[in-house]
């Protein structure tokens, strides 16, 4: 999920909760959450749908990436970056000194 969401987490979990509880009052999962995001003041059903999703996901009960996995790749991406960032540095520095070795010294 790109960003900070505007939307607490609980009002999240309460929102999918709703979603699943409700979901037999309306013909459709669409309908179900049109009105629980109109209900709860969520921007949009779209968002809804999304954590709904995610939740599904989560539980197992839809194919697709964890939070959890999803949270640990960003972790890893992030410190993937770091290394090479360090890596870099560590490389210019040595070729900084190979090269002042390879010059004669000067006494004064």
């Amino acid at each position: 999920m790109p960003g900070k969401s505007p939307y607490p987490a609980e009002l999240r979990r309460r929102a999918v909760r709703m979603v699943a509880e409700v979901r037999p009052d309306y013909p459709t999962e669409w309908a179900t959450i049109n009105a629980v995001a109109t209900k709860l003041g969520i921007g949009t059903a779209e968002t809804l749908r999304t954590w709904v999703r995610q939740a599904q996901i989560d539980v197992g009960s839809r194919p697709g990436r964890t939070s959890d996995e999803s949270a640990e790749l960003k972790r890893l991406r992030r410190e993937n970056a770091e290394l090479r960032r360090a890596n870099g540095i560590l490389k210019a520095a040595s070729a900084f000194f190979a090269a002042e070795l390879d010059r004669p010294h000067t006494h004064s």
